[in-house]
């Protein structure tokens, strides 16, 4: 049993010590302050953040809808749902043109109405919602089922209605779970790259995140650009850990 656990992190865990190993400490600092680096950062951070709240605000009705209603329609929901987590994100990519470009199923009605979202920076939060919503919707159906319904009952026999128990107990008793899973669609949202740059580009200042940045600097043959843009990614990465862990407690098991 140690050895397929030890086997386990060591396949997990190598890969990121590399990254610490042969990263160029001694020029990271000027490495991470370059303009395309500031850029890329500035606009990974907005439209992660735009990302998430979009899928809060979507998809925390989604959440409550089904996780408390039951019927045939919920089950092809909640499988519908899963879809974006197996895709392949090329093929993400293609779906989300098909669907949002200028000739697209409802991009060709945008653009009759002069709106155009590819290629821009809404075409980076398009792709974003497209592959995070799950992560947030999951999580907080997750927690939502967890709430004890005999206290929303006791609730709606004191004379309480549907929206008094939603608003005064099932969400704040809920809300761990919805914490956790805006961290979780911000952390998906943040490392998006195949969607994006077959869907948006890489377009320097409008779509060009972190990950396509780092993308950029491997092929334009600096591997110091691109090792420092990593490891500023993992940093933030572990940030979000650590406020899902001890900001939330509900992530990790306790230790």
């Amino acid at each position: 049993m140690w050895l397929p656990a030890g086997l386990a992190l060591f396949l997990c865990a190598g890969p990121l010590i590399a990254l610490v190993v042969r990263a160029p400490w001694p020029e990271l600092p000027g490495l991470l302050s370059s303009p395309e680096a500031l850029q890329s950062l500035g606009l990974s951070l907005i439209t992660a953040l735009a990302s998430t709240v979009v899928c809060a605000l979507l998809g925390m009705p989604l959440a409550v809808i089904l996780s408390k209603l039951t019927g045939p329609w919920i089950g092809l929901a909640r499988g519908l749902l899963l879809i974006p987590l197996v895709l392949s994100p090329v093929v993400s990519g293609i779906a989300l043109l098909y669907f949002w470009g200028r000739n697209g199923l409802f991009g060709a009605l945008l653009n009759q109405a002069g709106i155009d979202v590819g290629f821009s920076p809404w075409a980076v939060i398009l792709v974003q919602v497209f592959v995070s919503l799950p992560f947030f919707v999951i999580s907080a159906m997750t927690s939502l089922r967890n709430v004890e319904p005999e206290m929303e009952m006791v609730a709606a026999t004191s004379g309480a209605s549907a929206g008094q128990i939603l608003r005064h107990i099932t969400l704040p008793l809920a809300m761990p779970g919805v914490l956790v899973g805006s961290l979780l669609a911000f952390a998906r949202s943040l490392g998006e790259y195949g969607a994006t740059i077959t869907f948006a580009g890489s377009i320097a200042g409008r779509t060009r995140t972190l990950p396509l940045q780092i993308e950029l600097s491997l092929n334009s043959n600096q591997p110091e650009a691109a090792l420092g843009i990593s490891l500023m990614l993992i940093g933030i990465y572990l940030v979000v850990l650590l406020l899902a862990r001890f900001g939330t407690g509900r992530l990790l098991p306790p230790a």
